[in-house]
């Protein structure tokens, strides 16, 4: 079990418990970012040996912050 933390920059795309779908975005330079689908919402960068393997997860929790919404995704890795 593993889980990621996303940027959200609106509220109400998603709710806790929701299974969403996670597609990965790579450049040339070994470094990946992650998309919860349609565009939801976005990783920080990861190394090659940090990457996710999972294109599923499930949304476990949603924090408001006051640098906006966060979403904690769990991963069956």
């Amino acid at each position: 079990m593993r889980i990621e933390r996303f940027k959200m920059e609106r509220e109400g795309l998603v709710e806790e418990g929701q299974e969403v779908v996670i597609s990965e975005r790579s450049a040339v330079t070994g470094q990946y970012t992650y998309l919860v689908e349609p565009s939801v919402a976005m990783s920080g960068i990861y190394r090659t040996r940090q990457r996710i393997r999972s294109r599923k997860g499930k949304i476990q929790k949603i924090e408001k912050t006051q640098r906006g919404y966060y979403l904690l995704v769990e991963l069956d890795e």
